[in-house]
């Protein structure tokens, strides 16, 4: 594929979901042309790897390259606000991934900074780009399910319990909700808008960080969510949005590239969808910045800036009621 408005990416960082963003970025012929990292061996192997001209043994000279225009910041949530602002400092855009910060006023302290630098910073939540939601979306928008009265998802996975795992360690913004949960709430924020109101309950586990959330949201119009998030019991991981004259049933794994029936009030097949895309499908995210920046749009359209920020209010939120603080923060949060 050949970009009409093809940017510089440079990628800050090198574990497991900067190789996943990079296989589908080269597949989607993105111009990768830099990567950093805390240690320069690291940096070297990533580039050699995927055949990047250049590697840095730290995240500011990545940043400071003057022939670098986005970066991909792919570190774990506690880092993700100062590897963004580094990169705002640097007058470059930012795709980071998610969730955004580690809690809302994290978020608009981006939002402001990036405003006033004039570049996109944006949330790297891959899910609403993929086919399959796009379809969904236009599917909502024609009425094809009615008034939409309820969302349902999970993510739910079985993780490492070794308490020094990130996903269980506080310092690095462990915890189920941040990694997974984020997924479902996003989702509902997408198809349902703000809550008006949360009740959420949970798990905490031996280090404090949760290990089971359930959320249920009420949305405008008495609408309602209902979510779930696990690192420490497999489920189905599937979703479903119901309306007033139809449903869309969507197929394990839902957040990834995943297909979907949909059916009419009666229950008979209206439409089924099966995916066809090269890759895991990061690329897109990655396409919608670059048209972002070539018209100007630096607030972004699926996931706006603002829904970033609210979004991570929201997650803020449903820590508070749960009792998880990170380091750092006060235990009013929220």
């Amino acid at each position: 594929m050949t970009l009409r408005h093809p940017l510089r990416w440079g990628i800050l960082a090198t574990g497991g979901i900067a190789r996943a963003f990079v296989q589908d970025a080269q597949l989607a012929g993105l111009n990768i042309v830099a990567v950093g990292s805390r240690s320069a061996e690291s940096a070297q192997r990533f580039a050699a790897e995927f055949t990047i001209p250049r590697s840095y043994g730290s995240y500011e000279q990545l940043a400071a390259d003057a022939e670098v225009d986005i970066i991909y910041i792919a570190t774990p949530h506690p880092m993700h606000y100062a590897n963004a602002l580094l990169a705002i400092q640097h007058g470059k855009h930012a795709l980071v991934e998610k969730p955004f910060t580690l809690n809302k006023s994290e978020a608009q302290q981006l939002k402001r900074a990036a405003q006033s630098a004039g570049v996109l910073v944006t949330e790297a939540m891959w899910t609403r780009y993929l086919p399959h939601m796009v379809r969904i979306r236009e599917i909502i928008a024609a009425g094809g399910i009615g008034e939409v009265r309820a969302v349902f998802a999970d993510h739910m996975q079985h993780l490492d319990e070794d308490p020094e795992h990130r996903i269980n360690s506080l310092a690095l913004g462990g915890g189920a909700l941040l990694d997974l949960g984020v997924y479902p709430v996003s989702l509902a924020w997408s198809i349902l808008g703000a809550p008006e109101s949360i009740q959420a309950s949970g798990r905490l586990g031996p280090t404090g960080a949760d290990t089971d959330v359930a959320v249920v949201m009420r949305h405008a119009g008495d609408a309602l969510s209902t979510l779930m998030a696990s690192s420490r019991a497999a489920g189905h991981n599937t979703a479903h949005i119901v309306g007033t004259t139809g449903r869309i049933d969507i197929d394990r794994v839902w957040f990834t590239s995943a297909g979907f029936t949909h059916y009419d009030a009666a229950g008979a097949v209206v439409e089924e969808f099966t995916p066809d895309i090269q890759g895991r499908g990061m690329q897109f995210q990655a396409i919608a910045a670059e048209e972002y920046v070539a018209c100007g749009n630096f607030d972004g359209e699926l996931i706006t800036l603002t829904d970033s920020v609210e979004i991570m209010g929201t997650l803020d939120e449903i820590r508070r009621q749960i009792g998880v603080v990170y380091p750092g923060e006060e235990p009013s949060l929220g």
